[in-house]
């Protein structure tokens, strides 16, 4: 194992084109956008499908997952730069 490498590298997500049109991003060989929609068909935003990790989700469940994977957990609180919530 080389010491030099610290992290190991994840697949980076593809973004694939057909010729009708239809837009795919695809990572690790599954449907998956955390931008917006993983399936664009014939490149009409309206037919959009959303996937996260080859999951399919609807508009509105897909918004509530991506709002619920960003910012401090429900435990911890922000504090101002130089403070802590200690007592």
């Amino acid at each position: 194992m080389d010491m030099e490498k610290k992290y190991e590298e994840w697949p980076s997500s593809k973004r694939l084109k057909k010729t009708d049109g239809t837009i795919a991003y695809i990572w690790d060989n599954k449907y998956h956008n955390w931008e917006g929609p993983a399936l664009i068909p014939e490149g009409n935003e309206k037919k959009a499908e959303y996937y996260l990790y080859g999951i399919k989700y609807s508009k509105s469940e897909f918004k509530e997952v991506v709002r619920n994977r960003t910012g401090l957990p429900w435990y911890k609180q922000p504090a101002p730069k130089g403070t802590t919530h200690r007592n």
